[in-house]
């Protein structure tokens, strides 16, 4: 019962003085600086990537790491759980705490200095990034209350955490589990303009966490805002402007794709009204495809494995050594026979932009015109699709870049949360309210060689009809 009955005390030491529930007491104790060997959240790091073995057990050790505390559960974004990195300020490493205690931030408040004795205590990745709890089998589990107290230790100590500026392209393994921000960031057109602009995590879609994506304008990047939908903002409407926000890097539950979890509202800092929206053309959903084909391909001509030529097609590469080219494919993420695809895996390119541009599309001559394809995807990762449209390009390679393009925002395409292995139709996508005699329709793709950013586009059954 001792440990139990010190837990005890300590909490209500800490809380008889709370007054709101966003108030950390002051305190008048000592500094408890751990008897035995300091190491660093790195090493312990560094210890588990060199293992074969998927969980390392700290025993007979008096070793013990110090960090400051990022993550706050005062809103209900995080649960049993503490992230801590290694610095207040140009952090190098983090790692996150699996604990069995609720309201984390009455005494462990973001900004306050610790120490975690590793005896007894296992680290494993789970869930896409590396944590520190109690081992259970081939993983861990929280560290139950009553140890607590023997295992985790405030200093007196609260600094100002500075978050790291980072860039989208920069995410990477080494980046985890530490308090960084994005500049010259909004939401996605698509998440709050609109008839409907989303919340953090209140719409009814979402289960568990509500997934919004995000999108820096200079460098051009995009990731993903993840919110519990216990939050106590998650019925928030997600701000219109641009800015700034600040969070923790992690990952998804699968492990798919980087995530920013913040901590409150007030990580964002979005006062701009200047977003960077591309312009949109938006002439609405037809319910049945017209009776005349003007264009229509299933790439079933071309050659695997080469880049996609003929047809009238403009396979054009902006930046990097990624063309669009004929593949196919067996198995969850099949092919519809010979299909065409793009990525960046393993190119070793800063940068990736790919065009796939249809032949010229008379607007004059037909009524109705439409367009209808289908995409999938193998882990879009942050690299992005657009669909787009233009009525001045002159036709050349080098006119490309020179021409207005439109975002064709009726059109689906298959997001980095959609299910790999599907392929997704577009939807009829009337093209007629365009200005202009002759248009073109533009598979754009973006992405790098960065393991973050080198994700996987299809695209197959292009069709092209008018009334």
């Amino acid at each position: 019962m001792k440990p139990i009955f010190y837990q005890l005390i300590t909490l209500l030491a800490f809380t008889a003085c709370v007054e709101t529930e966003f108030e950390v007491p002051e305190s008048n104790e000592n500094e408890i600086v751990p008897d035995g060997t300091a190491v660093s959240i790195a090493s312990v790091l560094g210890n588990l990537a060199q293992s074969s073995e998927p969980v390392i057990s700290y025993r007979d050790t008096d070793a013990y790491i110090t960090g400051y505390v990022t993550s706050s559960d005062v809103a209900g974004n995080f649960f049993r759980e503490l992230i801590i990195q290694d610095a207040p300020e140009n952090p190098t490493a983090g790692i996150t705490l699996q604990l069995n205690q609720n309201a984390l931030y009455t005494v462990y408040e973001a900004g306050r200095k610790v120490y975690v004795k590793l005896d007894g205590l296992a680290v494993a990745e789970e869930n896409g990034v590396v944590q520190l709890g109690i081992r259970d089998g081939n993983g861990i589990t929280e560290i139950p209350a009553s140890l607590i107290p023997k295992k985790l230790f405030r200093s007196t100590e609260v600094a100002e955490l500075i978050p790291l500026p980072v860039t989208i392209a920069n995410f990477s393994p080494e980046l985890e589990n530490l308090y960084i921000s994005l500049e010259d960031a909004q939401f996605n057109r698509r998440e709050v303009l609109g008839e409907s602009p989303k919340t953090f995590a209140g719409e009814a879609t979402d289960e568990f966490d509500g997934i919004r994506l995000l999108e820096t304008c200079e460098p051009r990047g995009t990731t993903l805002v993840s919110t519990s939908t216990f939050a106590k903002f998650k019925s928030v409407a997600l701000p219109e402007g641009r800015g700034s926000i600040s969070g923790i890097l992690s990952r998804d539950f699968y492990d798919d794709f980087y995530i920013l979890r913040i901590n409150t509202v007030e990580a964002l800092s979005f006062s701009s009204t200047n977003r960077c929206d591309p312009a949109e053309l938006q002439c609405g959903l037809a319910e049945t495809e017209g009776g005349t084909v003007i264009f229509k391909d299933n790439f079933q001509t071309q050659t695997r494995n080469t880049s996609i030529t003929g047809n009238g097609w403009t396979n054009f590469i902006e930046y990097g050594t990624q063309a669009w080219e004929a593949y196919t494919a067996t198995g969850t993420n099949a092919s519809q026979g010979i299909s065409a695809q793009i990525d960046s895996y393993q190119s070793g390119n800063p940068l990736s932009v790919g065009w796939l541009i249809t032949p010229p599309i008379d607007l004059t001559s037909y009524s109705e015109v439409q367009i209808r394809f289908e995409t999938s995807s193998s882990f879009a990762d942050n690299s992005e699709l657009d669909v787009l449209f233009s009525t001045d390009w002159d036709g050349t390679p080098e006119g490309i870049t020179q021409a207005t393009w439109l975002v064709l925002g009726d059109a689906f395409v298959i997001r980095d949360q959609d299910f790999f292995g599907d392929w997704y139709s577009s939807g009829i996508v009337k093209l007629s309210c365009a200005n202009g005699d002759t248009g073109y329709v533009a598979f754009k793709y973006t992405g790098s060689g960065a393991e973050a950013s080198d994700g996987t586009y299809q695209l197959d059954n292009i069709s092209i009809t008018a009334d």
